[in-house]
């Protein structure tokens, strides 16, 4: 039988079996991932150090899953590879169902990241390196059985495979986790892998009896060999939209605005653009999107550094630049795919440059930069990955070069020349120095803009232009009131100054991204009152007042270390422990040149406890402190397994009997009241709400509003502030209690739209 007339026969292979395997493949990856983080997040904490750690592993996973499939090809025929990789399915799903397994051992404060490393790997690394070995594989059997026979190129089953991906992400915060505990979502995922296995099964099964009558491919050994330029562009032209995805989240959580899911938002365009690339007819066409990501790349530039203009315009511009420049690569990278018969290692080696990516701004620049300074270096590097012109260069192009690299440079000598001579006086009748300044560099950074764009065609000299256009935007940019910035593994930190006539002069602020984390007046006679959200009005500063005056000597507990605010409470005779998860902001605290509260302010001695302060808290005593302090909601990544009934209950057995635990909930983005009087009922206590808000809170920035909880074991413990008018009682009924099972952070923020919009629906 003829091969033609055998597919002719029935056994052509469905085409969309092949789509709806990459699909499903896709989405179980990208559900898995979320998910096991949330799952040792009870084990190590929320910091960012979990996420992180997480999401390097699986990019690694994800180049071995790759690579197995590389390497798969040389198996010989598509029955041979059915076969092995069906068992290679089943071998994974031993580590099923999915857990955090037990075999490397307890959590281990040393090395944590180590043994999160090795947790994931005998947890899900098999099943989650296998899952994405599917769509470089299902595709190389495309290729041999389909795509031989009607010359169609397999590469268009990757925009399937994003798009499982893209669904998948989007689902988990909006769908699964709220609707799913824990354990649901690790049982539900484990017995989608068990139906995936059969899908797969049953292509494998259709594809190797195609595959023993379809006409034989091209050979690797016959196809066009590969040269190692090729392969390094791959890898730059896969490192560049990896390492933007990351940093653009980092700059616009750090610098434009922190708020929940924020994240989603550039990885979810980061799949589209390839959705896009591996159409066979893409919605945006390259030529298009090199017009269009030349504007928004030089636009961005020159935005980078100005943090004060409208957030809605700064998301835009930075979220466009990089969707733009991410789809321009990939589709540079589409352009260059090769020879079907070198499928599997195009995606290998575009693997590889997802991790270098991923881990140049994951591993290396929280060590050699203090600041995100990766963003807007990667920024302008992409400019270098556009085509880049003939050997020709008009003399135009010079012109423009120069007057684009002039005018970047000129905006910040501008800004120090203005600024120095013409003080605060008119400049010309109503135009104030502001005004001309504001005018001035505006109109110097539209000049580079224009410029970089005009000379698109060219990419070193718009590379240069951008270059320098980013150094001297940062230049220009007002930063007068920042003094000081620091970078760990958790985050950027910010030392600014402001001043007040009403507190003496100057006030020192550190903030974390644009999480305000405390102040200071410098002032001998102020420098020692509390301020934000300590002040002796705030609810914080009423139960530190009103347990003191029942005792001489107070235990002193605080989770959440920010300036050092609380040490001004601590008396001759008190005791105060901080629980910090970031050695960083201790050196900076403890630092006179900073901060005095702890070095000058409290009266009595403090000690710091390191880690996550689930752990470190539950290492304490049981019945051993007057008052412990949960101060650890304010930011917007919030860790939420803080604020579960199984933490509450850990923290009341750590208070004597009189004592009192006060839960600090402000947040700009969330409501956590609901949750957390519910999470309250629930882990046994007993206690009372205050919301209060500053009246002419502009007169007086060094207060803020404040949502704060006072719980107790007893009813007798809170009973004087049931006495108060000030204090409210719980109402447990608004929301559903957290547990390390279950956790709703969409709800919350749901909820906070409907407090800040009457129109929101409830």
């Amino acid at each position: 039988m003829s091969t033609i007339a055998a597919h002719k026969s029935g056994l052509r292979p469905p085409p969309a079996l092949f789509a709806v395997t990459v699909f499903s493949s896709a989405a179980l990856v990208f559900l898995v991932q979320p998910m096991v983080a949330k799952l040792v997040l009870p084990l190590l904490g929320g910091s960012p150090s979990v996420w992180n750690t997480s999401m390097a592993f699986f990019q690694i996973a994800l180049l071995a899953g790759y690579g197995y499939a590389h390497v798969l090809q040389r198996a010989g025929s598509v029955g041979r590879q059915a076969m092995i990789h069906g068992a290679a399915l089943l071998l994974a799903a031993l580590a099923l169902p999915l857990r955090v397994n037990e075999l490397v051992g307890a959590p281990s404060s040393d090395h944590p990241n180590l043994w999160l490393l090795g947790v994931l790997a005998v947890s899900i690394g098999a099943p989650f390196a296998v899952l994405s070995a599917t769509a470089p594989l299902v595709q190389a059997w495309h290729a041999r059985t389909i795509g031989a026979e009607e010359g169609k190129e397999p590469y268009v089953l990757y925009a399937a495979s994003n798009l499982g991906s893209l669904l998948a992400l989007l689902a988990y915060p909006l769908v699964v986790e709220p609707a799913f505990t824990v354990y649901g979502q690790r049982i539900g995922w484990s017995v989608a892998y068990g139906a995936f296995v059969l899908l797969m099964a049953g292509l494998a099964l259709v594809v190797a009896r195609a595959g023993d009558h379809a006409p034989q491919v091209a050979d690797v050994r016959k196809a066009v060999p590969l040269a190692w330029r090729q392969r390094l562009a791959w890898v730059a032209l896969a490192a560049l939209p990896s390492s933007l995805m990351l940093g653009v989240t980092t700059h616009i959580t750090t610098d434009v605005a922190s708020a929940p899911f924020l994240w989603v938002i550039p990885l979810a365009l980061y799949l589209v653009t390839f959705i896009i690339a591996f159409q066979e007819k893409p919605a945006i066409p390259l030529d298009l999107t090199l017009i269009l990501q030349a504007a928004a790349l030089a636009g961005c530039a020159a935005l980078l550094p100005f943090r004060t203009t409208n957030l809605l315009i700064q998301l835009f511009v930075h979220l466009v630049a990089f969707f733009l420049t991410a789809l321009m690569c990939h589709q540079r990278l589409v352009a260059r795919r090769p020879d079907p018969a070198h499928l599997t290692e195009f995606y290998l080696w575009l693997s590889v440059g997802g991790v270098v990516g991923g881990a140049f701004n994951a591993f290396v620049a929280p060590v050699i930069f203090d600041n995100v300074w990766e963003y807007p270096l990667v920024l302008a590097l992409a400019a270098l990955a556009r085509p880049w012109g003939g050997t020709k260069i008009e003399p135009w192009s010079w012109a423009m070069l120069i007057l684009g690299v002039g005018s970047a440079v000129a905006a910040p000598i501008l800004m120090t020349f203005v600024g120095s001579t013409l003080g605060s006086r008119s400049v010309v009748g109503d135009f104030s120095q502001s005004d001309f300044l504001e005018l001035g560099v505006r109109a110097l950074m539209c000049a580079a803009v224009i410029s970089a764009f005009l000379v698109r065609r060219h990419a070193l000299f718009m590379f240069a232009i951008v270059a320098v256009l980013s150094v001297g935007a940062d230049a220009a940019a007002e930063r007068a009131d920042t003094t000081k910035t620091w970078r760990s593994f958790f985050g950027v930190m910010s030392l600014s100054k402001t001043s007040a006539a009403a507190r003496g002069g100057e006030i020192r602020m550190l903030a974390h991204g644009t999480t305000l984390h405390g102040a200071q007046a410098v002032h001998p006679y102020w420098a020692c009152q509390p301020m934000v959200y300590y002040t002796v009005g705030t609810p914080i500063g009423q139960v530190f007042i009103r347990q003191q005056e029942q005792r001489p000597a107070t235990r002193i507990g605080a989770v959440g270390l920010g300036t050092g605010s609380v040490a001004a409470y601590v008396r001759p005779g008190d005791r105060l422990t901080f629980f910090e998860i970031d050695p960083l902001v201790v050196r900076i605290s403890t630092d006179p040149e900073n901060f005095t509260y702890t070095t000058r302010c409290a009266r009595g001695p403090i000690d710091y406890v390191l880690g996550d302060a689930r752990l470190t808290v539950a290492k304490q005593p049981d019945a051993s402190f007057d008052i412990l302090l949960i101060d650890a909601f304010s930011s917007d990544a919030v860790p939420a397994h803080l604020l579960t009934v199984e933490a509450v209950r850990g923290y009341l057995a750590k208070l004597k009997p009189d004592g009192v635990l006060i839960l600090h909930l402000s947040n700009r983005n969330l409501e956590l009241l609901g949750p957390a009087q519910a999470v309250v009922k629930a882990a046994g206590g007993y206690g009372f709400l205050q919301k209060r808000r500053v009246i002419n809170a502009g007169d007086a920035f060094w207060e803020a509003d404040e949502d704060a909880l006072v719980v107790g074991r007893t009813p007798q413990a809170v009973a004087a502030y049931g006495a108060d008018p000030r204090w409210l009682a719980l109402d447990p009924t608004q929301a559903r209690p957290w547990t390390d099972d279950y956790t709703n952070l969409p709800g919350a923020l749901w909820r906070k739209l409907g407090e800040r919009y009457a129109w929101w629906p409830g």
